[in-house]
Protein backbone atom coordinates (compact mmCIF):
# COMPACT_ATOMS: atom_id res chain seq x y z
CA UNK A 1 0.00 0.00 0.00
CA UNK A 2 1.50 3.37 -1.01
CA UNK A 3 1.85 6.07 1.73
CA UNK A 4 -0.47 8.36 0.12
CA UNK A 5 -3.39 5.49 0.60
CA UNK A 6 -2.19 4.18 3.96
CA UNK A 7 -2.69 8.20 5.51
CA UNK A 8 -5.66 8.63 3.78
CA UNK A 9 -6.54 4.77 5.21
CA UNK A 10 -5.99 6.22 8.20
CA UNK A 11 -7.76 9.15 8.03
CA UNK A 12 -11.02 7.77 7.08
CA UNK A 13 -11.02 5.60 9.73
CA UNK A 14 -11.12 8.21 12.84
CA UNK A 15 -13.34 10.12 10.97
CA UNK A 16 -15.34 7.40 11.02
CA UNK A 17 -14.98 6.69 14.65
CA UNK A 18 -15.36 9.97 15.89
CA UNK A 19 -18.71 11.15 13.42
CA UNK A 20 -21.18 12.99 15.12
CA UNK A 21 -24.15 10.16 15.74
CA UNK A 22 -21.04 7.16 16.91
CA UNK A 23 -20.73 5.62 20.19
CA UNK A 24 -17.41 6.64 20.21
CA UNK A 25 -18.27 10.29 19.76
CA UNK A 26 -21.00 9.73 22.01
CA UNK A 27 -18.75 9.05 24.98
CA UNK A 28 -16.01 11.61 24.31
CA UNK A 29 -18.46 14.76 24.16
CA UNK A 30 -19.35 13.90 27.90
CA UNK A 31 -15.83 14.67 29.17
CA UNK A 32 -13.76 17.13 28.35
CA UNK A 33 -10.65 17.00 26.17
CA UNK A 34 -7.13 17.31 27.44
CA UNK A 35 -5.39 15.78 24.64
CA UNK A 36 -5.06 16.69 20.86
CA UNK A 37 -3.69 14.39 18.39
CA UNK A 38 -3.00 15.49 14.72
CA UNK A 39 -1.99 13.65 11.66
CA UNK A 40 -0.57 15.25 8.76
CA UNK A 41 0.38 13.81 5.52
CA UNK A 42 0.80 15.01 1.50
CA UNK A 43 3.44 15.24 -1.58
CA UNK A 44 6.38 17.79 -0.31
CA UNK A 45 8.60 19.19 -3.20
CA UNK A 46 11.98 21.20 -3.34
CA UNK A 47 13.03 24.04 -5.21
CA UNK A 48 16.26 24.91 -3.29
CA UNK A 49 19.11 22.46 -1.70
CA UNK A 50 22.38 23.76 -2.06
CA UNK A 51 25.38 22.31 -0.11
CA UNK A 52 28.66 22.66 0.29
CA UNK A 53 30.63 20.32 2.94
CA UNK A 54 33.15 21.47 3.82
CA UNK A 55 32.60 24.79 3.48
CA UNK A 56 36.10 26.25 3.61
CA UNK A 57 37.35 25.95 -0.14
CA UNK A 58 37.44 22.74 -0.36
CA UNK A 59 33.91 21.21 -0.81
CA UNK A 60 32.16 21.73 -3.81
CA UNK A 61 28.78 23.81 -4.02
CA UNK A 62 25.92 21.61 -5.84
CA UNK A 63 22.24 22.01 -5.65
CA UNK A 64 20.33 18.81 -4.40
CA UNK A 65 17.78 19.68 -6.66
CA UNK A 66 19.73 19.66 -9.75
CA UNK A 67 20.68 16.10 -8.77
CA UNK A 68 17.91 14.78 -7.45
CA UNK A 69 15.02 16.83 -8.90
CA UNK A 70 12.49 18.67 -7.26
CA UNK A 71 10.08 15.72 -6.48
CA UNK A 72 7.03 15.50 -5.61
CA UNK A 73 8.28 12.73 -2.68
CA UNK A 74 5.49 11.68 0.32
CA UNK A 75 5.97 12.68 3.38
CA UNK A 76 4.10 13.13 6.88
CA UNK A 77 3.56 14.01 10.86
CA UNK A 78 1.99 14.01 13.87
CA UNK A 79 1.27 16.41 16.83
CA UNK A 80 0.65 14.99 19.88
CA UNK A 81 -0.69 17.87 22.49
CA UNK A 82 -1.55 17.90 26.37
CA UNK A 83 -3.83 20.65 27.63
CA UNK A 84 -1.82 21.63 30.90
CA UNK A 85 -5.25 24.35 31.77
CA UNK A 86 -7.39 26.63 29.78
CA UNK A 87 -4.69 28.75 28.31
CA UNK A 88 -1.41 26.87 27.92
CA UNK A 89 -0.71 23.07 26.28
CA UNK A 90 2.75 21.13 25.88
CA UNK A 91 3.11 20.15 22.35
CA UNK A 92 5.02 16.62 20.88
CA UNK A 93 6.49 16.54 17.00
CA UNK A 94 7.46 14.08 15.04
CA UNK A 95 8.36 15.03 11.20
CA UNK A 96 10.60 12.23 9.16
CA UNK A 97 11.26 13.16 5.48
CA UNK A 98 14.03 10.77 3.60
CA UNK A 99 14.55 11.37 0.58
CA UNK A 100 16.97 8.39 -1.55
CA UNK A 101 17.53 9.39 -5.59
CA UNK A 102 19.70 8.37 -8.32
CA UNK A 103 20.94 11.41 -10.21
CA UNK A 104 23.60 12.87 -12.48
CA UNK A 105 26.69 15.45 -11.28
CA UNK A 106 27.18 17.43 -14.03
CA UNK A 107 31.29 17.82 -12.78
CA UNK A 108 33.57 16.75 -10.80
CA UNK A 109 32.24 17.31 -6.94
CA UNK A 110 34.89 17.04 -3.59
CA UNK A 111 32.20 16.19 -0.46
CA UNK A 112 32.62 15.07 2.96
CA UNK A 113 36.00 14.18 2.07
CA UNK A 114 35.40 11.89 -0.96
CA UNK A 115 35.80 12.77 -4.35
CA UNK A 116 33.31 12.33 -7.33
CA UNK A 117 33.19 12.31 -11.15
CA UNK A 118 30.56 13.57 -13.57
CA UNK A 119 27.44 11.02 -13.92
CA UNK A 120 25.22 9.00 -11.78
CA UNK A 121 25.14 8.86 -8.63
CA UNK A 122 22.99 8.26 -5.99
CA UNK A 123 21.79 10.93 -3.35
CA UNK A 124 20.40 11.25 -0.31
CA UNK A 125 18.56 13.94 2.10
CA UNK A 126 17.45 13.07 5.31
CA UNK A 127 15.79 15.87 7.93
CA UNK A 128 13.64 14.31 10.55
CA UNK A 129 12.78 17.05 13.35
CA UNK A 130 11.65 16.33 16.73
CA UNK A 131 9.87 18.79 18.79
CA UNK A 132 8.38 19.98 22.28
CA UNK A 133 6.67 23.21 22.11
CA UNK A 134 4.79 24.99 25.20
CA UNK A 135 2.19 27.39 24.28
CA UNK A 136 0.01 29.66 26.09
CA UNK A 137 -3.23 31.76 24.90
CA UNK A 138 -2.74 35.35 24.87
CA UNK A 139 -5.97 35.68 23.22
CA UNK A 140 -9.31 34.92 22.77
CA UNK A 141 -12.11 36.90 20.93
CA UNK A 142 -15.20 35.66 18.92
CA UNK A 143 -13.35 35.36 15.70
CA UNK A 144 -10.00 35.08 16.61
CA UNK A 145 -7.51 33.29 19.20
CA UNK A 146 -3.55 33.69 19.28
CA UNK A 147 -1.19 31.32 20.92
CA UNK A 148 2.83 32.46 21.71
CA UNK A 149 5.36 30.25 22.94
CA UNK A 150 8.53 28.50 22.27
CA UNK A 151 10.03 25.18 20.97
CA UNK A 152 12.81 23.19 21.82
CA UNK A 153 13.65 21.19 18.33
CA UNK A 154 16.24 17.90 17.62
CA UNK A 155 17.57 18.06 14.26
CA UNK A 156 18.49 14.74 12.98
CA UNK A 157 19.95 15.40 9.06
CA UNK A 158 21.72 13.16 7.04
CA UNK A 159 23.35 14.03 3.61
CA UNK A 160 25.18 11.62 1.45
CA UNK A 161 26.63 11.16 -1.67
CA UNK A 162 27.31 7.31 -3.21
CA UNK A 163 29.15 6.34 -6.40
CA UNK A 164 30.72 3.05 -7.91
CA UNK A 165 30.73 2.12 -3.94
CA UNK A 166 32.61 4.70 -2.69
CA UNK A 167 29.91 6.86 0.12
CA UNK A 168 30.50 9.77 1.73
CA UNK A 169 28.23 10.78 4.55
CA UNK A 170 27.46 14.31 6.44
CA UNK A 171 25.41 13.88 9.56
CA UNK A 172 24.05 16.43 11.60
CA UNK A 173 22.22 15.72 15.57
CA UNK A 174 21.83 19.07 17.26
CA UNK A 175 19.61 21.02 18.88
CA UNK A 176 17.79 24.31 18.13
CA UNK A 177 15.48 26.92 19.85
CA UNK A 178 12.75 28.08 18.25
CA UNK A 179 9.37 30.96 18.70
CA UNK A 180 6.24 29.81 17.76
CA UNK A 181 3.45 31.68 16.53
CA UNK A 182 -0.12 30.43 16.41
CA UNK A 183 -3.58 32.02 15.44
CA UNK A 184 -6.83 30.76 14.29
CA UNK A 185 -9.39 32.85 12.50
CA UNK A 186 -13.33 31.48 12.34
CA UNK A 187 -15.50 33.13 10.58
CA UNK A 188 -18.14 30.60 11.05
CA UNK A 189 -18.89 28.05 13.46
CA UNK A 190 -17.89 25.10 11.19
CA UNK A 191 -14.50 26.72 9.33
CA UNK A 192 -11.67 28.42 10.46
CA UNK A 193 -8.32 29.22 8.87
CA UNK A 194 -5.38 28.13 11.16
CA UNK A 195 -0.96 29.88 11.21
CA UNK A 196 0.86 27.63 13.08
CA UNK A 197 4.70 28.54 12.91
CA UNK A 198 7.85 27.83 14.17
CA UNK A 199 11.03 30.15 13.89
CA UNK A 200 14.53 31.38 14.33
CA UNK A 201 16.56 33.52 12.32
CA UNK A 202 20.12 35.52 13.30
CA UNK A 203 23.35 34.27 13.58
CA UNK A 204 25.00 31.41 10.83
CA UNK A 205 21.18 30.09 10.19
CA UNK A 206 17.90 29.92 10.39
CA UNK A 207 15.01 27.98 10.11
CA UNK A 208 11.19 28.45 9.76
CA UNK A 209 8.24 25.69 9.60
CA UNK A 210 4.75 27.45 8.63
CA UNK A 211 1.62 26.24 7.68
CA UNK A 212 -1.88 27.92 6.78
CA UNK A 213 -4.66 25.67 6.73
CA UNK A 214 -8.68 26.06 6.04
CA UNK A 215 -10.04 23.61 8.36
CA UNK A 216 -13.51 22.47 8.59
CA UNK A 217 -15.55 20.95 12.07
CA UNK A 218 -16.85 17.93 11.40
CA UNK A 219 -18.20 17.40 15.38
CA UNK A 220 -16.83 18.85 18.73
CA UNK A 221 -13.87 16.78 19.17
CA UNK A 222 -12.72 15.86 15.00
CA UNK A 223 -11.69 18.51 12.41
CA UNK A 224 -10.02 17.93 8.77
CA UNK A 225 -7.85 20.02 7.04
CA UNK A 226 -5.91 21.24 3.79
CA UNK A 227 -3.12 23.45 3.19
CA UNK A 228 0.36 24.86 2.43
CA UNK A 229 3.68 24.15 4.36
CA UNK A 230 6.82 26.34 3.80
CA UNK A 231 10.06 24.55 5.29
CA UNK A 232 13.47 26.66 4.79
CA UNK A 233 16.35 27.29 6.37
CA UNK A 234 20.14 26.13 7.16
CA UNK A 235 23.19 27.21 7.97
CA UNK A 236 26.34 28.59 6.82
CA UNK A 237 29.22 27.52 8.69
CA UNK A 238 32.82 26.07 8.08
CA UNK A 239 31.89 22.96 8.65
CA UNK A 240 28.75 22.90 6.37
CA UNK A 241 26.77 25.59 3.96
CA UNK A 242 23.52 23.91 3.75
CA UNK A 243 20.12 25.73 2.81
CA UNK A 244 17.07 24.24 1.61
CA UNK A 245 13.30 25.09 0.41
CA UNK A 246 10.83 22.38 0.86
CA UNK A 247 6.93 22.81 0.16
CA UNK A 248 4.32 20.92 1.05
CA UNK A 249 0.56 20.50 0.46
CA UNK A 250 -1.20 18.95 3.04
CA UNK A 251 -3.87 17.09 4.32
CA UNK A 252 -4.75 16.64 8.30
CA UNK A 253 -7.29 15.14 10.79
CA UNK A 254 -7.39 16.47 14.39
CA UNK A 255 -8.73 14.91 17.01
CA UNK A 256 -9.20 15.73 20.94
CA UNK A 257 -10.18 13.05 23.56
Amino acid sequence: MSPYRSAFVMMMTLVVITAPGSPAAAQAAATPHRWDLEVEAGPVWQTVNDVQIPNDGTGTRISLVDVAGKGPWSAGRVYLSWKLSEKSSLRALYAPLSINEAGELAGPVSFAGGDFTAGPVDATYKFNSYRLSYRQRFHQGAHWSWWWGFTAKIRDAQIALEQDGARSVKDDLGFVPLAHLAGEWRPSAKWSVIFDADALAGGPGRAEDVALKLSRNLGERARVAIGYRLVEGGADVDEVYAFAWLHYAVASLHLSF
